[in-house]
């Protein structure tokens, strides 16, 4: 979710503080069955401070969510350098960030046991810790072999740590505000993807001299993400002291045998957020810049920013749209509108002439629309008790479609010579994730005709 998705970034989700209602596909001969309300029970722990300290707390977290995403899209804008100056391949770029996502096909199962069991302000401060010696080994590395070590660490930590900006949130905040402050910091944390691919604009000193000074500008927002974290870490210690009755959080630990109860409906959303995410990020983060730089002719500063657009527009689309989907109660449809978006703008970027606004922006209305729809919908398939297992396994399916699409990418372009020589050598690549788009789509409709019509969201939303 960058991971993102936080996912490959961490992926964007919303944290249920109520039980929902299970969703299931109708069966043919009866309207559709939605079990009664579960018992409610409490989800996450309440430290109950003052409002000006939860605001603190949230600024905080999006401090530190701002730097660690800058680190994680920092590849991209330094990627056409990394080839002429160190003569890495398209492969070895591609698995730069795909190593990032390798470790975390296991080790996001074990991340929220590890925010439960050590608290979610300790975690944060550990992982912001791993990442920022992860960035600087990155930055400081001699070789392709040391570049990758350190995106390898960077990747470990930025995970979990995504988890546990999370969990803190969802701490210091309840009901509808844990939402929003989410959303908040999450639109703040992309602003620090939007800032790394415009950085070749604000920064031009910094990559005339090489690919190293902006590596070594990433290194810094890692410290500065350091930096918030521990403060955050310093204040909740603080609050604990001043609370001594605060209860623990529950751990929610993968249970192999929660799979069983899952419906056909979770497995769509599923196949579509591993092919939506592995377009999405494979593509924007690692190969969008060097794309337009070769294929459409733009100069460096140009294809920063014209890729930036897409964050800068989800940083304000994904809160309206989350508010219009709640306010109308419906979500398949929306989902469905927003994947589908995904392989006509690749289509129109690799097959016409249209000018690159018109297919960046129909980029980023889906990656505003998909992420603020698919966990609230993902909360909707699964019984309240699953939700935890269910959002893990989808994370550790989209890191493993990241981490493979940007290989197969990379691949792609090497096997078929790509570069400013040999535009041409880019349509393979493309035409690999334009498929892999289409595919997400036909899941989206898929899910929209079994489980997501009119008359089931209102049976569900009623329940």
């Amino acid at each position: 979710m960058r991971p993102p998705p936080m996912g490959g970034r961490v992926a964007e989700c919303r944290v249920v503080t109520a039980p929902l209602p299970l969703v299931t596909a109708p069966r043919r001969e009866s309207a559709p069955s939605v079990p009664d309300r579960p018992p409610k029970t409490p989800t996450m722990n309440d430290k109950s401070p003052s409002r000006a300290v939860a605001w603190l707390v949230c600024a905080l977290v999006a401090a530190s969510l701002y730097g660690n995403y800058y680190v994680y899209d920092s590849i991209g804008p330094v990627a056409d350098a990394l080839q002429r100056q160190r003569g890495f391949s398209d492969q070895q770029i591609g698995l730069l960030n795909a190593i990032y996502s390798l470790p975390n096909v296991v080790l996001i199962l074990v991340g929220g046991v590890l925010v439960d069991r050590f608290g979610a302000a300790r975690m944060t401060l550990w992982t912001a810790a791993v990442c920022l010696l992860g960035a600087l080994l990155t930055a400081l590395s001699p070789g392709f072999a040391g570049m990758a070590a350190g995106r390898l660490l960077f990747g470990i930590g930025a995970e979990t740590f995504g988890i546990a900006t999370l969990a803190a949130l969802a701490q210091y905040f309840v009901g509808g505000k844990v939402a929003f402050s989410m959303g908040l910091a999450l639109s703040i944390g992309r602003l620090g993807s939007f800032s790394s691919d415009m950085s070749p604009t604000w920064f031009p000193q910094a990559y005339a001299q090489g690919w190293q000074p902006p590596l070594l500008i990433a290194a810094a927002m890692a410290a500065a993400s350091f930096g918030g974290a521990l403060l955050y870490w310093w204040l909740d210690r603080r609050v604990a002291a001043a609370d001594k009755g605060i209860a623990q959080q529950q751990a929610q630990p993968f249970v192999w045998r929660d799979l069983l109860h899952f419906g056909k409906a979770y497995w769509f959303l599923l196949a579509l957020c591993v092919l939506w995410y592995s377009v999405i990020l494979a593509f924007r983060s690692t190969f969008a810049i060097k794309y337009f730089q070769h294929a459409h002719g733009l100069d460096l500063a140009a294809a920063g920013a014209m890729n930036s657009y897409v964050f800068l527009a989800a940083v304000f689309a994904t809160p309206a749209f989350g508010w219009l989907c709640d306010r109308v109660g419906r979500y398949a449809p929306f989902l469905a509108f927003g994947a589908v978006l995904l392989p006509i703008a690749m289509a129109l970027m690799a097959l016409t002439a249209t000018s690159l606004w018109v297919s960046t922006a129909l980029i980023g209305v889906s990656f505003s629309l998909v992420p603020a729809v698919m966990w609230p919908l993902a909360s909707r398939l699964v019984s309240p008790s699953r939700f935890g297992t269910a959002i893990g396994l989808m994370w550790v399916a989209q890191n493993a479609g990241i981490a493979g699409a940007n290989l197969v990418a990379g691949w792609l372009n090497d096997r078929a010579g790509a570069g400013a020589q040999n535009p041409a050598g880019y349509e393979s690549m493309m035409l690999f994730f334009g498929l892999a788009s289409v595919g997400g789509a036909v899941f989206a409709l898929i899910l929209w005709l079994t489980a997501g019509r009119r008359a089931q969201e209102r049976a569900a939303l009623a329940a």
